[in-house]
C-alpha cells in the first residue's frame, strides 16, 4: 500500500496534459526549469517561481478508522506565455486559454471518463487558486500560478 497517492498523482496529471489536443503546442515541465527556457507557451507541473514546495500535502485517518488514511494535497503548477511584443491583454488572454485548456483536460468527458480523478489515482482533482504575474522587459511575459487540489484515499 503507498504511504501517499501524490507521486502517482503527478505523473498522470503530467500523461494527460501531454496528450490534450488543446495543449499540443505547449512545452510541459515536469518540475522546475532547467534553463532560462524562451519558449512561447509552457506549462510547469509541480513548481511555481518563489514557492515553497511543489506539492502541499495533508493526511489523516479516514472515518473508517485506522485502516485508511484521507490524503489532501495541491500541486503547484505555472503556465506562462511570452512575445517579443509590448501587448499585455494578448498574453493575458494567451495564459488564461493555456489554463483553461489544462481546466478542461481534468473534465471528464466519453473519451476520458477518469480525467477528474487523475485515472483513478485520486477521488478528485480540480484547478482551485491562481495569481497572475506580468513583466515588461524587451518584450512580454505573463504567468499564471496555480494549484491542482486532490483528495485521495490510501
Amino acid at each position: 500500500m503507498p504511504t501517499s497517492r501524490v507521486p502517482a498523482a503527478v505523473d498522470a496529471l503530467l500523461e494527460i496534459l501531454r496528450a490534450a489536443p488543446a495543449l499540443a503546442d505547449v512545452r510541459i515541465v515536469d518540475g522546475p526549469p532547467a534553463t532560462n527556457l524562451t519558449e512561447p507557451k509552457q506549462l510547469f507541473i509541480g513548481w511555481q517561481p518563489d514557492a515553497d514546495a511543489a506539492v502541499a500535502l495533508e493526511q489523516d485517518f479516514a472515518s473508517a478508522g485506522a485502516r485508511t488514511r484521507d490524503e489532501s494535497f495541491e500541486i503547484a503548477c505555472y503556465a506562462e506565455t511570452r512575445s517579443g511584443d509590448k501587448d499585455m491583454a494578448l498574453q493575458r488572454g494567451a495564459v488564461f486559454a493555456l489554463v483553461a485548456a489544462v481546466e478542461t483536460a481534468l473534465r471528464a468527458t466519453d473519451a476520458a471518463p477518469t480525467a477528474p480523478t487523475l485515472n483513478g489515482t485520486v477521488l478528485w482533482a480540480q484547478l482551485a487558486t491562481g495569481n497572475l504575474r506580468q513583466v515588461q522587459s524587451e518584450g512580454t511575459v505573463v504567468g499564471l500560478a496555480f494549484t491542482i487540489t486532490c483528495r485521495a484515499r490510501i
